[in-house]
């Protein structure tokens, strides 16, 4: 059961106009970030070290981060609410599966993943709704599971708004998304800040968290 249709279908709207504009844009998107990549590769060799298992890229997009964990040693399919998107992940890598699906309510069992990568996708999320994305992204990981989440950080601001270049998105304090998700069953592993790069406007937030056994 998803909890605010209205936003979904607004953002999915959003993305399936954006979907080719957007594809080129973040393709090579990773290139000058020797932090991100890194931070990456540790999610990966966390869920190796915990026994693998598949892994969701959820809000996928294109797909190029699917592939990549696909290339850094994981078992990786991607779920994106915009049926344009997963078109194009689809087109780009027909070795990889990718379903169209809401991060609400994931069509999976509980406990059937070892990982989940949410990378700049909670962000066009309505702040009251994210307890509840925490709670299913715990719901379909199998206990001892990794998650790593990508965001805009607040830089000391509480949670506040900005228009991002597709649809309205939200930047969280660390401290404030790391308690949530804390409260949904998380425990903290690491996290990294990032200060923007020249041409980009926001500190970016990283959180590696495991789904307590």
């Amino acid at each position: 059961m998803t909890h605010d249709s209205a936003h979904l279908r607004t953002t999915a709207d959003a993305y399936d106009a954006m979907a080719v504009r957007y594809a080129d844009f973040v393709r090579n998107g990773l290139d000058p970030l020797p932090l991100d990549r890194a931070f990456l590769a540790a999610f990966a060799e966390c869920v190796r070290a915990a026994g693998g298992g598949p892994v969701a890229e959820l809000g996928c997009g294109p797909g190029q981060m699917t592939a990549l964990l696909r290339d850094l040693g994981l078992d990786a399919f991607g779920i994106d609410i915009s049926p344009a998107m997963i078109g194009i992940a689809r087109d780009a890598y027909p070795d990889l599966r990718f379903e169209v699906g809401s991060m609400d309510a994931l069509d999976l069992p509980d406990g059937a993943l070892g990982g989940i990568l949410s990378w700049y996708s909670v962000i066009h999320t309505p702040p009251g709704e994210i307890p509840a994305y925490l709670a299913e992204f715990g719901r379909v990981l199998a206990p001892g599971g990794h998650l790593l989440l990508g965001f805009f950080e607040s830089e000391g601001a509480p949670v506040t708004a900005f228009d991002h270049k597709v649809t309205t998105a939200y930047r969280w304090p660390i401290d404030e998304l790391a308690a949530l998700a804390g409260a949904a069953g998380f425990a903290e592993v690491g996290r990294m800040l990032r200060e923007p790069l020249e041409g980009e406007r926001f500190r970016r937030g990283h959180l590696l968290m495991r789904r307590a056994a």
